[in-house]
Formats: C-alpha cells, structure tokens, sequence
C-alpha cells in the first residue's frame, strides 16, 4: 500500500462508488467525466488493484473496491476536519504587560472592534525582554514594550512598529514629602532611590531606560529586590521600604500611594509594539491599524519640544 495516496483520488472512488456512475459521479464533483475516470485508473495504478467492474450498462465495485471504501471515507473525514481546523485564524497570543489600564490595553480592545471574527486573547508577562523570548519560541505572538532597550540579538528576529511616546510617572508612598506635589521635577528626586525593577531579568530593559534617566542627576537606582506580585504584596514592600517606583503616567492605581506625573523635562518611554517576523495574522493587521490610527488621533508619536528621549531616539512616525 503506497504511503501517499492524493485525497482527490479517493474522494473521485467515493463519488463514483457511491453513484455507481461515472457521468452522476462527476457532475457531483464539478468535473469533467474524463478527468474522473483518468483518476480512478491512477488510483488503480498506484494501489495495483481494480476498484471497478466496468460494462456499457453498470458500473460495479470489486471486492478490492469494497474493501477501499471504508477507509477511503474516514481519510477524507480525517481531512475535512483538518482543513475545518484552519478555517478561521487561531486565537492571536497578545502581551499587555499588565493586568490593568494601559496603552496596549486600549489598542487590543479597539482592534477587537474592528476585528470582531478574530480571538485576540490578552497575556500579562510583565517585561519584555521575557515576552521578547516567548515571542521568538512561539508561546506569544505580539507583546508592547521598550523594544530599543532589547539585546540586539533578542530583537534581531521581531517586527517593531512604534506605538507611543509615554510620559513618566513616580508612585510615592503614602506620606512622601512629595506626594504633596501635583507633579514632580525630575531635579527633586536627586537623593531618592528609585526602584526600576533591577535584578529582575523579565524587565531587564526598563531597569535600562531608568539607568539612563537616572545617570548624571544623582537619583540612585533602587537595588535587586523580590518582585512583589499583586497589589497587596506591592503596597506592603513601598510602605516598608518607602521606595518610590519609576512607572508611565498609565500605571494602575495602588492603594497607599500616590502616582505623580514627572517634569523638568518630561521624559518618555518609547512604546512599540513588537512581533516575530514573518507572522501573519488578520488579527495583527487589525492591532496594527488600530496602534497606527490611535497614534495618530492622540499625536503619540508627537512629544512636546522639550521632553527627554533615551540617547540616540529621536520622535518618528508611527506605521511600521
């Protein structure tokens, strides 16, 4: 039995099997009746066996025929549900970063309206240099972050498209001097030590924009630490070490703290939405067109002169 049989072929045997003629067999199949009998006699040559008894009055299956007929309409079951299986595109595996209002919060629901037919299922990795691995092993499929802060071979395999240029912000203890400020001057956390997630490799490239915004403005850089997770374990670790916590203006809110926009100049974080290479998607067009349609509602892409960008970043449109 050879190992390779075209599921035309059988599926030409079952219609002529079923008809017991060849001209209702092929009507049935929208093609010619030549065609069909030239597939059943290569069916026939590939599996050495006559399927058919043929006369100018009645067409009759063999008992080879008899015994293909079975196993011929299980395989073409087999690959109706196969081709049924990549009907509709899969789920799309998008990373938020977080479990709260953002900015890739606001495109995924809007691209979930504008692709309604499409499963775009939310992640929450926290960090993209560990979405950025995921990413590349195929467990994700799109993730936002600082992509200019990626190792350069982590990022060598994705698609960027710059999505927003978000303000930052710092998340004060309940009590801080300057939680009674309705914003902050980057000059008055000269003293404080500032967590920006060093030690943990998830967010190793915030901890890299925050080192460059730190440097030369004498705010330390809070060192490694436990990640808290959730909000109550994160209210208990700011309240005992009264760090504040380089955030974007987007942050959740969290209980026991007060969240303070920073100024003097007001520096941004490039947000990008990032992809593997290669990945087609309706659902990432839908993501995609809606990124480049808020950027451009919203001016995301179009800081205030002024404002601080990581070195070597200069503001640039948004679509790709």
């Amino acid at each position: 039995m050879p190992r390779d049989v075209e599921p035309r072929l059988l599926r030409g045997f079952v219609a002529v099997a079923e008809e017991l003629h060849f001209t209702r067999a092929a009507a049935r199949l929208y093609v010619a009746q030549q065609a069909l009998s030239r597939d059943v006699r290569r069916l026939e040559r590939t599996l050495g066996a006559t399927l058919f008894v043929r006369t100018t009055r009645a067409v009759e299956l063999t008992p080879d025929g008899e015994r293909l007929l079975a196993p011929a309409r299980r395989v073409l079951a087999a690959h109706e549900e196969l081709a049924a299986a990549f009907a509709a595109p899969r789920a799309l595996l998008v990373d938020l970063n977080t479990d709260g209002p953002c900015t890739p919060r606001t495109v995924l629901e809007r691209a979930r309206e504008l692709a309604p037919d499409c499963e775009l299922m939310a992640r929450f990795e926290s960090g993209l240099t560990y979405a950025a691995g995921e990413l590349a092993a195929g467990r994700l499929d799109v993730a936002f972050g600082y992509a200019d802060g990626l190792d350069p071979a982590l990022r060598a395999g994705l698609a960027v498209m710059p999505v927003r240029y978000e303000p930052l912000a710092v998340l004060l203890p309940d009590g801080h001097p300057l939680a009674a400020r309705e914003a902050v001057p980057l000059d008055a956390l000269a003293g404080e030590t500032v967590y920006a997630g060093a030690g943990n490799p998830r967010t190793a490239e915030w901890t890299g924009l925050a080192r460059e915004l730190f440097a030369g403005r004498g705010i330390e850089l809070a060192p490694p630490a436990p990640v808290a997770m959730g909000k109550e374990e994160f209210r208990r670790v700011m309240a005992k070490t009264r760090n504040p916590v380089l955030v974007t203006v987007d942050f959740l809110d969290m209980p026991g703290c007060a969240k303070r926009p920073l100024t003097d100049p007001v520096p941004l974080s490039p947000l990008s939405m990032v992809w593997r290479r290669g990945l087609t998607h309706p659902g990432l067009d839908a993501l995609r067109a809606t990124a480049a349609g808020l950027a451009a509602d919203h001016g995301w892409l179009d800081p205030a002169p002024g404002t601080w960008l990581p070195q070597g970043l200069t503001p640039r449109p948004g679509g790709g």
